[in-house]
């Protein structure tokens, strides 16, 4: 797709380096791009309140070599969900997401095929989400010794 007249490379997307540790995008900023990781990792983290003004950076997962983060602006320009850190040196591929939503629009199937990938993608993060709740409400029940009454 990327070889596409349609998505140019410098008008419709970038390569961009990052150093370990650098933040890639940020929990609450605008979102008008989608990222593929193409070399290196990085961590996704959202901001978790604790209540009296104390607050985590919880790590939700690692997105490794072809992974792709920030697809909601496929749609809509929202806010970031989480943010995105170097893990390592990366090598991301930063696309406009309304420029590809064009280009998908205009070639009706590689955009199936682009948004089927995608689907995958967001079954298999919401799996692991459903997991990760379903650890974590055992894990509370358990510290608050609810399951002995159940």
């Amino acid at each position: 797709m990327l070889k596409s007249p349609q998505l140019a490379e410098g008008s419709a997307w970038k390569r961009k380096y990052y150093n370990a540790n650098d933040i890639v995008v940020k929990e609450g900023e605008q979102g008008t791009s989608l990222f593929i990781v193409e070399e290196g990792s990085v961590r996704v983290s959202r901001r978790v309140n604790l209540g009296e003004n104390k607050h985590i950076q919880s790590g939700v997962g690692e997105l490794k070599t072809g992974a792709i983060f920030g697809e909601s602006c496929l749609q809509l320009s929202l806010p970031r969900i989480a943010t995105v850190t170097a893990i390592t040196e990366a090598c991301l591929l930063e696309i406009n997401g309304e420029r590809l939503a064009i280009y998908l629009d205009d070639n009706p199937v590689q955009g199936y095929l682009f948004y089927k990938k995608l689907f995958e993608v967001v079954i298999g993060r919401l799996s692991n989400a459903n997991h990760t709740v379903e650890t974590l409400m055992a894990w509370g029940l358990k510290a608050h010794e609810i399951d002995q009454h159940l």
